[in-house]
């Protein structure tokens, strides 16, 4: 099945076009040669978003925890007054998150380059370039500005396109966090190469709708599982849950149905420290337990 753009909800639809401008530009301040150029001379290793995860996994809470550093939406509008992404950075490594997500889209999440950069250099953490990826010319630029991650929507991309952003970020040793939100989009992912850097992220936001349902991601895991049930341990699938995760009792769900991994963003950030909220969601967690 391959989704044509006209397929896709119409928020994302302007998103998508609003891509397509920025990266016309950016080719004509630099070329998608120079770029690659600009790659190919950066050696610096990456920091194993993937694995950081699954390494969590194996801890005594066994949580993994991105926590995302965001200005805005485009549904709420400015969601922290006081943002400072290379603070909120320190201090989500301080409270115990697994690895970072920070927003870069500049037109509907006040987001920049220079954010997920900051963090980069005042955190040890892998970091996901969380944005609208369309073009290759997009992996290049995550791979300069240090991302560990980068972030495939299902929704926004059909087959040739997912497959070869799919292929170039791994080609570079970033890992792929592949988001899904409906079955059909889960059974398109299915359809990319196995391997140890892909991670499945399940949205519970309806991009219709937006309404959140924390039942999509139960529903979705189990297909999921079933799918890969004969690859081998190491390459278990990877599931994050993504959108609407609120409460200790939301984690408390997830973990006992086998959902380790949670993105979280706008709980934390529509605090004044967002590290303080994930360490009280995380000793709640601890507490329930």
């Amino acid at each position: 099945m391959t989704t044509t753009h006209s397929d896709i909800p119409s928020v994302l639809q302007r998103i998508v076009a609003t891509k397509v401008e920025e990266l016309k530009a950016a080719r004509e301040a630099l070329s998608l040669e120079d770029l690659q150029a600009q790659v190919a001379a950066d050696d610096k290793p990456r920091r194993g978003f993937a694995a950081a995860l699954r390494a969590a996994g194996t801890k005594e809470n066994g949580i993994g925890i991105i926590a995302e550093i965001k200005k805005a939406s485009p549904s709420k509008g400015i969601i922290n007054h006081n943002f400072t992404p290379a603070l909120f950075a320190q201090q989500y490594e301080q409270a115990g998150a697994s690895c970072l997500s920070v927003l870069t889209d500049r037109d509907y999440f006040q987001g920049n380059d220079s954010y997920l950069i900051q963090a980069a250099n005042t955190s040890s953490l892998p970091i996901l370039r969380k944005d609208f990826m369309i073009d290759v010319y997009q992996i290049y630029q995550s791979y300069l500005m240090g991302a560990d991650c980068i972030l495939l929507i299902m929704a926004c991309l059909d087959d040739a396109q997912v497959q070869e952003l799919h292929a170039l970020s791994i080609e570079l040793g970033m890992d792929v966090l592949i988001e899904v939100h409906t079955q059909s989009e889960l059974e398109r992912a299915l359809q990319l190469p196995r391997s140890v850097h892909n991670i499945y992220g399940i949205n519970n936001r309806d991009l219709n709708t937006f309404d959140v349902d924390l039942q999509n991601t139960l529903d979705l895991k189990n297909i999921l599982n079933d799918a890969l049930a004969t690859d081998s341990a190491e390459q278990k699938p990877l599931i994050v849950t993504e959108s609407g995760i609120h409460s200790s009792d939301d984690i408390r769900l997830m973990l006992n149905n086998e959902i380790q991994h949670f993105l979280i963003g706008e709980q934390f950030m529509k605090t004044d420290h967002p590290g303080q909220a994930l360490q009280s969601l995380l000793a709640g967690v601890a507490a329930d337990g």
